[in-house]
């Protein structure tokens, strides 16, 4: 994981998704979803960065992401 800096945006997530949820992942047309952070704002992130997590029971877990000051992603990452 990159280091995280003071102007930098923390967002915690907790997914649950049975596999044939995640199969909406892999549509071209859907590259992006949009997912209640556990503070309750909501985040547009980008399927790419889920795709990872599936398994074959789906994706299951707490997340970090962090967004630099500028809204890029510096990272995605199950924590738990």
């Amino acid at each position: 994981m990159r280091s995280i800096d003071k102007s930098d945006t923390v967002y915690y997530f907790s997914i649950n998704a049975p596999y044939n949820q995640c199969e909406a992942l892999y549509t071209p047309s859907i590259p992006d979803i949009v997912m209640q952070s556990e503070s309750g704002l909501y985040i547009q992130v980008p399927t790419s960065r889920l795709r990872q997590f599936v398994v074959s029971t789906g994706i299951r877990g707490r997340f970090r992401m962090v967004v630099d000051k500028d809204k890029k992603i510096k990272s995605f990452e199950r924590i738990q």
